[in-house]
């Protein structure tokens, strides 16, 4: 145990039973007491006044600020007390509350960073373990030991040497790095992503080009700090660029045509589409691939070479609207005029059905056993499938042609025995 921890426990069991402990408790509970304050206060303005897409991030920041509002409290209380009596007690809550604000920082930024999942929550707890057993290994004084031991375990690295306790270093300082050129990524994608006047496309693709940029910036500059020589990269960059060729060719065409369906505006987000026997809504774009929502609610993963090199039907390309077909058969004794205005007007009923352009009903030829007729409408959703609207425009034509006597024919055959053998 080094001499600063070991001075802090020894005020602390001497102080115990004394005015100097009752001294440092009254300053433990102000600064508690007002850091509270000062979080409610917080919280009370977010639940009032903020709006509903800032509310989170205010309370991220407010998780955060109840340590360091009472770690700024306890300080002034040990600068003040300093002069009369012993604050071992307030030294110990300091470095406490230290690791709670550094615990409560990171895991706000993960959240900040990375959409919630499973992963997230067990690297919030291995982060919350990490800071808690660091601060017990040194108020136990074995840290330095720690330390010590590491850095005695040396190898070469290049030209020069290096221990254990330099790669520790190297790792969280590139870790560290890393959280923040994603946070500032992550201020720059939502900078991108309200920016109305570019369409979703466009911000989608510089979205990914942001994120890309700022990793490679983070890890180079990381590596530079750690005394990684980034020259090194030069043969990687070779090598990889061999291996896109060869083995990575179909990973690499699909990363490549993700980024032109994003820039040349052939397929958006929400857009209905037909491809390899699917038809559903594409619900993401990502770099390697395209989510295809369908009718039914699973979820088609196409890679983007395929949208790129196949044939597509595109719904709503130029028009979110769709166009639905009823074919309907009557009998030749049907009044035509009127089979023509009950449609229209059973398909001008609906609520899917748009009003313009109007409904219409076609004859399409006098067929084997009957008068074959289409009905054409238009509605605003095509996302949301047609099975349920056709169901319920047949349902009300086929009450609508009972009540006026419209025959729907059936075919018939008639048999005649015109002699034996």
């Amino acid at each position: 145990m080094n001499s600063e921890i070991r001075q802090i426990w020894v005020e602390v069991l001497h102080d115990f039973g004394s005015q100097q402990i009752f001294w440092q408790l009254t300053v433990l509970m102000a600064a508690f007491g007002v850091a509270w304050l000062i979080n409610d206060a917080l919280h009370t303005y977010v639940m009032k006044y903020a709006r509903e897409n800032t509310k989170l991030a205010i309370g991220g920041i407010n998780r955060v600020l109840f340590p360091v509002s009472a770690l700024l409290g306890v300080a002034l209380g040990k600068w003040v007390l300093a002069n009369w009596h012993h604050t071992g007690m307030l030294q110990l809550t300091i470095k406490l509350l230290l690791a709670l604000a550094l615990i409560r920082l990171s895991v706000y930024a993960l959240r900040y960073i990375f959409d919630p999942s499973g992963w997230l929550k067990a690297f919030e707890r291995f982060i919350s373990w990490s800071v808690w057993l660091v601060l017990a290994l040194h108020f136990t004084g074995n840290l330095t030991r720690i330390i010590k031991a590491l850095e005695e375990v040396q190898f070469g690295l290049g030209k020069g040497e290096a221990n254990l306790w330099m790669v520790v270093q190297g790792i969280f300082t590139i870790i560290i790095t890393l959280f923040f050129t994603l946070w500032l990524s992550r201020l720059a994608e939502k900078k991108l992503m309200r920016a109305q006047q570019l369409s979703v496309n466009i911000r989608v693709a510089m979205v990914k080009l942001v994120r890309i940029f700022f990793i490679t910036i983070g890890v180079l500059f990381s590596l530079s700090i750690v005394g990684f020589d980034i020259t090194l990269f030069s043969v990687f960059g070779g090598a990889l660029g061999v291996g896109l060729g060869f083995g990575l060719q179909k990973i690499a065409s699909n990363y490549v045509s993700g980024f032109i369906l994003l820039l040349d505006k052939s397929m958006q987000i929400g857009d209905v589409i037909t491809t390899d026997g699917h038809y559903g809504v594409i619900s993401e774009l990502r770099s390697r691939y395209t989510l295809l929502r369908k009718l039914d609610g699973t979820q088609v993963i196409i890679p983007n070479e395929t949208l790129i090199t196949s044939l597509v039907i595109n719904h709503s390309h130029s028009e979110k609207k769709a166009r639905v077909e009823l074919p309907i058969q009557v009998a030749y004794k049907s009044d035509l005029e009127l089979v023509i205005n009950l449609l229209k007007n059973v398909a001008s009923s609906h609520t899917r059905v748009l009003k313009e352009p109007n409904p219409s009903a076609n004859i399409v030829q006098f067929g084997e056993s009957g008068i074959d007729m289409n009905l054409v409408v238009w509605i605003p959703d095509p996302e949301e499938g047609s099975a349920t609207l056709k169901t319920e425009l047949y349902l009300a034509v086929w009450d609508a042609f009972k009540r006026h006597g419209i025959e729907i024919p059936f075919p018939q055959r008639e048999m005649r025995m015109l002699g034996s053998v």
